[in-house]
């Protein structure tokens, strides 16, 4: 917000100050990743700073690596599959909690929601003895669905965001219009609340594509995702190749956010605008 322009010189103090304290504390927490970037260009064999020389090898050997590329595909449809069911119940989800009113609501909300609260090492010690029982340990599909329970939570809160400011009379327009109730949430709640389910889509696909913990627990010793490899990467030697898939992975964030941002605004824009017209 820009400062007014009779401000008072304490008003432009604590202005001026507010700012470069959050610069600050940004600058504290996002230099030493950004400081990745340039050490995965050495020309060297070990993470040391200034670089002895640039150089793309590094990213060379991650893509004529096997082991990354087997590990990216992985992450990549494990990543898909869970982010597809997540968006699909976690919308289905949303919906029906936000058009319902009783006792129990806050409690099934704070159930759906309680991945985000449980410690992870909880969770996935519990996960791997209930799917041990059921025969999912050390299975895609095993990993594919605990990693939806993970990602289900950012679905309903983003859907139920968007939900929030639906106005229930555009439906109810529908139906005396002769749309049966699948195809007015077709036509009618979907274009408004797309924004919201894809934003909570791709938190749902950083979920678990960064996930390291229960994918330790429940996969096969050869079910490797990137975190793994990175994993073991750095338990055995610390290469500049891992700085190398770090970087690529900052870039992938930074996109997923930046259209984050633009979801959040094109949501703005509809919730505002009304009906949807197609």
């Amino acid at each position: 917000m820009a400062l007014p322009h009779h401000a008072t010189p304490e008003d432009r103090f604590w202005h001026y100050s507010s700012r470069g304290i959050c610069f600050a504390v940004l600058a504290f927490l996002v230099l030493p990743i950004l400081i990745i970037i340039p050490m995965s260009f050495t020309a060297g064999n070990l993470l040391v700073f200034p670089l002895p020389g640039l150089s793309l090898r590094w990213y060379q050997s991650i893509i004529s690596g096997d082991a990354w590329i087997d590990a990216a595909k992985n992450s990549l449809f494990i990543g898909l599959a869970s982010t597809t069911l997540s968006m699909v119940l976690g919308t289905l989800a949303a919906s029906g909690l936000s058009r319902m009113n009783f006792a129990l609501k806050p409690a099934i909300i704070g159930l759906i929601l309680s991945p985000l609260l449980i410690p992870i090492v909880i969770t996935a010690v519990g996960m791997y003895f209930h799917f041990a029982d059921i025969g999912l340990s050390g299975t895609y599909w095993g990993l594919i669905l605990a990693h939806t329970v993970l990602a289900v939570p950012f679905v309903v809160i983003t859907v139920l965001a968007s939900l929030e400011g639906f106005d229930n009379n555009l439906l109810r327009a529908a139906a005396t219009l002769g749309a049966p109730p699948l195809k007015a949430f077709r036509r009618v709640t979907l274009p408004i609340i797309f924004p919201g389910i894809a934003s909570g889509g791709l938190f749902a696909f950083v979920t678990s594509f960064d996930e390291i913990v229960v994918t330790l627990f429940l996969a096969a010793p050869t079910q490797r995702t990137l975190p793994r490899q990175i994993f073991s990467g750095v338990r055995e030697y610390v290469s500049p190749g891992i700085a190398a898939v770090a970087t690529l992975l900052i870039v992938l964030s930074a996109l997923l956010l930046l259209t984050v941002q633009l979801l959040e605004r094109r949501g703005r824009r509809l919730r505002g605008g009304g009906i949807v017209r197609h």
